[in-house]
C-alpha cells in the first residue's frame, strides 16, 4: 500500500539587518529541502530607522525608546506576515510556525549579549501563528558569539561534495561561510558590507543607498584612507567573530579620513575596502574554496561586485541564483529553517563557527493564540 503524501510543512522566515532598510519575509515549504513559495519587502519609514539607528548608542530613557521600538517591530513584522500569506492564498493556521530575527541594536558579544527587538509575544499575537525570536542567546550563553548563525543553513542547502565552496552574504556587514567536501563548516563576520556605503551616501546626498554601484564607480580608490581602515585589528583577528554597528559605524570611519577628499573617492574606497576584506579573508581562512556563491543586498551594487570578482580572480564568482535561491530572500528563508529546527528540538548553532562549547537548540518560542 502506497503511504500518503505527508502534508506541507509551513514555515515563515524574518529578517532585518543591519542595513536598516526594511523587513524581508519569507514564505518557505520543507518537503524537506525548503522551496520558497512566496516573498514581501515591507521598507521600513524614517522615524522607525531614526529610532533604531539611536538605539545603536546609550541615551536618555532608553528602556522606554526600546520597548516602544521593540513594539512597534512586532506591528510591522506581523503586518509583513499577513501581507505575505494573504497574497499566498495561506491561512495562518496552516503555518507551523516563524522565525524572527528581531532588529539588532547592541552585538556585544566580548561581554555576551546580542540585543535584537522585537516582541515575539506581540508577534504571536498579532499572528496567530507560533513565533520563535531570540536565537542569539542560547549560543550565547554556550559561550559563543551569537553570530553569525545563517551558515548552518547554508550547509544544509548549499554544500557540495564536487568541491569547496564559498558563500558570502553581503548585508550591512558581510560574513563568509566555508563548505568544504570533507571538514567542518566554518564561517565568520569579514567586516562592513553595505553598512558604511548607506551610511556614507545619508550623511554626503541624503540618499539611502548607492543604486547599483553608479556613484562608486567614478571616483577613485584613497589609498592612504584604504591603507588606514585596513590597518583595524579587527580585520585580523582570527575566527570566530562577529561584528556590528557598535564597531563599524559613521564615526569610526570619520576618524580615519584625511583631510580634502572627494567624496566619492570616499565611497568608491569604502567599495573596495569591503571587497577586499572579503577576499583577504576568503585566502586566508577558506583557500581550497574555489567557488563563491553571494546572496543579500550587495548583490545589486555592480561596482562592488565587480571588484569583488577582481580580488578574487581565478575563483568562480557568482550568486546563489546558480544555486537555486534568490540572492535577495536567502536570510529570510535561514530563519524558517531555524525556527524548523527549533520546533523538532534539533540543534542549529554550529560551534566552529561561533565559538559556542556545543550544539544548542536556539530560539524562544511563543505558542499560537487563539486565532
Amino acid at each position: 500500500m502506497t503511504a500518503a503524501p505527508a502534508s506541507p510543512e509551513l514555515y515563515v522566515g524574518l529578517m532585518s539587518g543591519t542595513s536598516l532598510d526594511g523587513i524581508d519575509a519569507a514564505l518557505v515549504e520543507f518537503s524537506p529541502a525548503p522551496q520558497l513559495l512566496g516573498s514581501h519587502f515591507a521598507p521600513y519609514p524614517k522615524t522607525l530607522r531614526d529610532d533604531l539607528l539611536a538605539l545603536h548608542l546609550p541615551g536618555a530613557n532608553e528602556l522606554d525608546r526600546s520597548a516602544r521600538a521593540a513594539n512597534e517591530l512586532a506591528d510591522r513584522y506581523a503586518a509583513a506576515v499577513s501581507a505575505l500569506l494573504r497574497a499566498n492564498g495561506v491561512a495562518p493556521e496552516t503555518v507551523i510556525a516563524l522565525g524572527c530575527h528581531g532588529q539588532t541594536v547592541r552585538h556585544r558579544p566580548d561581554l555576551a549579549y546580542s540585543v535584537q527587538l522585537g516582541n515575539g509575544a506581540r508577534i504571536a499575537e498579532r499572528t496567530g501563528i507560533t513565533a520563535i525570536t531570540d536565537f542569539r542567546s542560547r549560543d550565547l550563553a554556550a559561550g559563543g558569539q551569537g553570530a553569525p548563525l545563517v551558515p548552518a543553513f547554508h550547509a544544509a542547502c548549499f554544500r557540495s561534495s564536487a568541491s569547496d565552496r564559498a558563500v558570502l552574504n553581503i548585508g550591512g556587514i558581510a560574513n563568509l561561510t566555508f563548505l568544504p567536501r570533507s571538514a567542518p563548516v566554518t564561517g565568520f563576520d569579514t567586516g562592513p558590507g553595505n553598512m558604511l556605503l548607506d551610511a556614507w551616501m545619508r550623511r554626503q546626498w541624503n540618499e539611502d543607498c548607492d543604486r547599483g554601484g553608479a556613484r562608486a564607480a567614478r571616483g577613485r580608490v584613497h589609498a592612504a584612507l584604504l591603507d588606514a581602515i585596513l590597518r583595524d585589528p579587527y580585520f585580523a583577528l582570527a575566527p570566530p567573530k562577529s561584528t556590528g554597528r557598535d564597531k563599524f559605524d559613521i564615526e569610526w570611519l570619520l576618524t580615519r579620513l584625511p583631510g580634502n577628499i572627494d567624496a566619492e573617492d570616499v565611497l568608491t574606497t569604502l567599495v573596495e575596502l569591503t571587497a577586499r576584506t572579503i577576499a583577504d579573508a576568503l585566502r586566508m581562512h577558506c583557500a581550497s574554496a574555489n567557488e563563491l556563491f553571494v546572496c543579500g543586498g550587495g548583490v545589486h551594487n555592480l561596482e562592488l561586485m565587480r571588484r569583488l570578482a577582481a580580488n578574487l580572480e581565478g575563483r568562480r564568482v557568482e550568486t546563489t541564483t546558480a544555486l537555486g535561491i534568490d540572492p535577495d530572500w536567502v536570510e529570510a528563508m535561514a530563519f524558517a529553517w531555524l525556527a524548523r529546527c527549533t520546533i523538532r528540538g534539533e540543534p542549529s548553532n554550529l560551534p566552529e563557527v561561533t565559538g559556542a562549547a556545543g550544539m544548542r537548540v536556539l530560539g524562544a518560542i511563543y505558542p499560537r493564540g487563539k486565532i
